[in-house]
């Protein structure tokens, strides 16, 4: 018996489709068709996690008869329309909640540093020692949460570079719904901070709770609208897919199980982001230069470096060299995507 009278019988004792086994394996549908048409035979690693799906031993899998084998009704995907097999309405509402939460950590942090801005002495030291311990704190709380998320994010990609779009219409409908709240709530919450901000600034005695509250509140809003944006964004599976070909390394694509036309596109795609880098790279450095000539030149002319007056001279204007800059990448990006595609 062949490998692929095995996976067809073991796919179909699953109700699994090829896109499902393909998101499982994190390969995409051909690969899995070309198996089955014995065109080509999977990797080591891929073999492996077959073995786990299919809970059967690698010389099973290979060289064995498994058509005989029972099917097992707990372990076969329902069927209907196309369900979420690996996780990724899971993930992304997890992500949804790690990355609002590590935002408004940092905000939430920054607003009560400014509470205790001069208030507080610590151990004899200045004042606003405090201030920056809690504003440090809130930026570290912040990360706890940002990094493990675009790590394991980073790693579900790389797991499961395709994704078969499961969602309903109803599913974008409700989300669209709850955006839309979510984006009038958090503007609300952040027009309540300007509004403590203007109550309580206009005395220095209140100057820092004013302040304290208008983080608080904007942090607030910020997690509503990030979050709820984010819910949103994560039904948009067609996006996904996209730039998760996108983010995939050479060696990665390389390696991937796709059609050789689909690889050869990813990596001319890579390579041209490569060379778009490499062009901006070059102009941002040739424009940190002019500006620190623009900046610096004046100073040194004058007479008294020390009296330097800036009005009038160069020095005054030496940030447009960054803003020229970064203008002329966005011209080089057009150009270079649309003579790429051309050829």
């Amino acid at each position: 018996m062949s490998f692929r009278d095995n996976l067809q019988h073991l796919r179909a004792t699953r109700n699994m489709t090829q896109e499902q086994l393909a998101m499982l394996l994190g390969v995409s549908r051909q690969s899995v068709a070309k198996w089955e048409a014995e065109k080509s035979s999977p990797e080591m690693d891929k073999l492996l996690k077959l073995c786990q799906i299919f809970e059967c031993s690698l010389d099973d899998l290979v060289r064995g008869d498994l058509t005989g084998r029972a099917p097992e009704p707990a372990a076969a995907v329902p069927a209907g329309p196309p369900a979420d097999v690996c996780g990724y309405d899971e993930h992304q509402r997890r992500l949804a909640w790690q990355v609002p939460t590590g935002v408004a950590a940092i905000l939430v942090g920054c607003g009560l540093g400014f509470l205790a801005e001069g208030r507080f002495g610590v151990l004899g030291a200045d004042e606003d020692v405090l201030m920056i311990v809690l504003i440090l704190l809130g930026v570290l709380a912040g990360l706890a949460f940002l990094i493990p998320a675009g790590m394991e994010h980073v790693a579900f990609v790389k797991a499961h570079p395709y994704v078969e779009d499961f969602y309903t219409e109803d599913d974008r409908s409700v989300a669209r719904r709850a955006f839309s709240r979510a984006m009038v709530a958090g503007i609300a919450l952040i027009f309540a901070g300007a509004v403590c901000i203007m109550v309580l600034g206009e005395q220095r005695a209140t100057e820092r709770e004013g302040l304290c509250l208008l983080m608080c509140f904007i942090a607030a809003g910020v997690w509503f609208i990030v979050r709820y944006g984010m819910l949103l964004g994560r039904t948009n599976v067609a996006e996904y897919n996209k730039n998760a070909a996108e983010d995939l390394e050479v060696e990665d694509i390389v390696k991937a199980e796709v059609d050789e036309q689909v690889r050869e596109a990813l990596l001319e795609k890579k390579r041209s982001g490569e060379r778009v880098g490499a062009v901006c790279g070059a102009i941002m450095i040739v424009a940190t230069i002019v500006a620190f000539v623009l900046l610096f030149a004046p100073v040194f002319s004058s007479g008294d470096p020390s009296n330097f007056r800036p009005e009038g001279t160069s020095a005054m204007w030496f940030w447009m060299a960054w803003v020229v800059g970064g203008l002329l990448c966005a011209i080089v990006s057009i150009l270079m995507g649309a003579f790429g595609r051309r050829e």
